[in-house]
């Protein structure tokens, strides 16, 4: 990293902590270069500007180049939003703050928030944080029940509220994607109407099999209730001026043809893009994603439909991206624990040709067979990668210094410990991963850090010591935010 400030444990305690901003990871896989869109001011007049109104006759000249969603069409919008793009999955209490950014900076060209339900974010006040040069959606202290206000109180972060949803608009805008969980088309215009300013695309959530998703009509439930997950798209695309988009799983094991049907149904109701799950309702993450089925569903759709095509499940290496792009003809892909296991799988690296070298890895000799003698997809996803592109590519970075910048990240944005810990002690296992990828995923630490520390700790600062991050990221001091203010 450059520009690293040194860190002082206690220094977390301050609340006006001045801190030094990470620089951009570069996703063609070279050094870290210096990000040139940081600064105090920057951050808090984007943060101004995007609370006054803009339109074409009175257009933002703060805001980081971006889809012009109010200058095309939703279906212009989303093709240039999800063409060719890798994403960072929806994830329940992982794709918070901390962790979009993260992805951002080591390639990800997206990145949605975790599944919030709809009405979660009906009581919630749209605040400009200026402080972390953030836009937070808090749900207030006096709407919670007095038992709730007391513990409240004992959160210093977040002494105010409930902090629901935060966003950095320097760095998300025109990359971040709200995802909701919800029944009704009426409750999803609402939550919808709450968020789209800060947001460049809607998506609804189809493919949660969760009890607390599916109890209430939400996520997988919608899957077998066409007719509804439709009206919930329809309703969407005729109120909201974003790319309203679904998430969605595999309906049958082996037959492509009911997703298929599903997901015209949803293309035709209005949707601008589809993200299909390999997986269906019932299989546990330890069985591999169903990619053949995958495939089949990717080809015949991109045959009839002009919309985006995103792909999901268990893309552990390059080799897995490249090879599922090529068979599938999807648009883009999206990472999920793949991402958690080692979010510098982002790195795109060159291109397929031009990253076949010795020094690079002898083997892409391997891959390249498979691209051209079509090796059944359930043996590619069982086989060792070696080479540029596979478990041990010079891309990746070292899975201790995803980590660590991880917790810079938490320290950050001031994530609430709770759930940084949770987020850490799934970067460190593999759990959740296919029991046939186990074998090949590296789950050695340099410190010796194991999940039993990290169950131990009780604050972002004892995360800090025991994966000994030495960094701090900067954003505007009370100096600055009040030189601005006043001026």
């Amino acid at each position: 990293f450059h520009d690293k400030v040194p860190l002082l444990h206690s220094s977390f305690r301050s609340s006006r902590q001045t801190m030094a901003n990470l620089s951009n990871t570069n996703p063609n896989g070279n050094d870290h270069d210096h990000d040139n869109n940081d600064g105090g001011s920057t951050a808090i007049d984007l943060l101004r500007d995007s609370l006054s109104p803009q339109s074409q006759q009175n257009p933002s000249t703060l805001l980081p180049k971006a889809p012009l969603f109010y200058q095309q069409s939703q279906q212009e919008a989303a093709t240039s939003l999800f063409t060719d793009s890798e994403i960072l999955a929806p994830m329940v209490r992982a794709s918070t703050t901390p962790l979009r950014i993260l992805a951002l900076s080591h390639g990800a060209s997206l990145v949605y928030s975790e599944e919030m339900v709809d009405r979660s974010i009906f009581p919630t006040e749209r605040v400009l944080n200026e402080s972390l040069g953030t836009i937070d959606y808090v749900h207030p202290k006096h709407k919670f029940s007095l038992k709730v206000q007391k513990r409240m109180e004992k959160e210093p972060d977040n002494p105010d509220g409930k902090i629901l949803l935060r966003i950095d608009p320097l760095k998300e805008r025109g990359k971040f994607v709200y995802q909701m969980g919800t029944g009704e088309g009426h409750l999803a215009l609402e939550a919808a109407e709450k968020v789209y300013r800060d947001a460049d695309g809607i998506d609804v959530n189809m493919g949660c099999p969760k009890k607390f998703s599916v109890s209430g009509g939400m996520g997988s439930a919608l899957l077998s209730d066409p007719k509804r997950a439709c009206d919930i798209i329809s309703t969407l695309s005729r109120n909201i001026p974003k790319p309203i988009s679904a998430k969605i799983r595999l309906l049958d094991d082996t037959d492509p043809r009911p997703t298929i049907e599903f997901a015209k149904s949803l293309i035709a109701s209005g949707a601008t893009a589809i993200a299909v799950h390999g997986r269906i309702v019932g299989d546990e993450s330890h069985i591999p994603a169903r990619w053949e089925t995958l495939v089949e569903v990717v080809r015949q759709l991109k045959q009839s439909e002009s919309v985006p095509v995103i792909v999901n499940g268990d893309f552990y290496t390059r080799a897995d991206i490249n090879e599922l792009k090529r068979r599938s003809g999807c648009d883009g892909i999206m990472l999920a624990r793949p991402a958690l296991y080692n979010v510098s799988l982002f790195r795109r690296g060159d291109v397929r040709n031009n990253g076949n070298n010795s020094k690079n890895g002898a083997n892409n000799q391997q891959i390249d067979s498979a691209f051209e003698n079509e090796v059944p997809l359930s043996k590619f996803q069982s086989q060792y990668h070696e080479g540029y592109y596979g478990y041990n590519s010079p891309l990746l970075l070292p899975r201790s210094t995803m980590i660590q910048e991880y917790i810079a990240q938490c320290v950050r944005y001031k994530a609430h410990p709770k759930n940084a810990k949770y987020v850490v002690c799934e970067m460190m296992n593999i759990r959740r991963a296919p029991t046939e990828r186990a074998p090949f995923l590296n789950m050695n630490y340099p410190g010796g850090q194991t999940i039993a520390d990290i169950c131990k700790c009780r604050t972002l600062d004892d995360l800090v010591k025991v994966w000994d991050v030495r960094w701090i990221i900067p954003v505007p001091d009370a100096s600055v935010v009040t030189e601005i203010g006043s001026g």
